[in-house]
């Protein structure tokens, strides 16, 4: 009998220390295959620059991408610590569909029973999004904004074949606007679910390998 291929590894790639700290100290068993949390920096092109040299090493060139992390809700009724499950992101450089968007959703729910859990398109922004901005991009249809999602998910593709997916914590909100990540509650909130949403991921990853080349 012939050996089985090794599975893809998996990335996760988000972009502030602080969300780096949560997916580091949250739970890391029960992965198939190897699991790399990628901090890229923060913006667009930061994030731009760290998947695509990620993604050249050997190691990683088959790696399942999952850009995670917080954002800002545009819809009205959104909350501090909501989930947001892309299913496309959405940017200068063009729109990227997400993979296994249902399967995150029904993941997500069961790893944070209670916590509302929002699908649609995560657009991209080049820098922080506040008051009639918010209501300018939910007119286009997306639900919610962030700086490296789009970035990463569009760098993952244009390197090679893979599914891709983005799955953001709202830190803040049209009704909950925050000054400082982590300084108030709505932030202590999302930290906390950041650190719940690995096994999701896991499962995602689980369903969705690739062999290698």
């Amino acid at each position: 009998m012939s050996t089985p291929p090794a599975p893809a590894p998996l990335l996760i790639a988000c972009a502030l220390g602080i969300e780096h700290l949560a997916l580091r100290s949250g739970d890391r068993g029960g992965a198939d295959g190897p699991v790399t949390v990628l901090r890229t920096g923060m913006g667009p092109k930061a994030a731009q620059r760290a998947v695509t040299r990620a993604l050249a090493e050997p190691a990683l060139a088959d790696a399942a991408v999952l850009a995670t992390g917080f954002c800002a809700g545009l819809a009205p009724g959104m909350h501090p610590g909501d989930l947001v499950v892309a299913d496309e992101t959405r940017d200068a450089a063009g729109t990227v569909p997400c993979v296994g968007t249902d399967l995150l959703v029904k993941e997500l729910v069961r790893a944070l029973p209670g916590r509302t859990v929002h699908t649609g398109p995560l657009t991209g922004s080049d820098h922080v999004v506040r008051g009639h901005e918010r209501s300018d991009l939910l007119a286009t249809g997306a639900i919610a904004v962030d700086m490296e999602s789009a970035a990463t998910l569009h760098s993952a593709v244009r390197a090679g074949p893979r599914p891709v997916a983005a799955v953001r914590v709202v830190v803040d909100a049209p009704e909950h606007e925050l000054v400082r990540i982590g300084t108030v509650r709505g932030g202590i909130s999302a930290f906390r679910v950041l650190r719940s949403v690995l096994p999701a991921f896991y499962e995602w990853h689980r369903s969705l390998l690739l062999p290698r080349r």
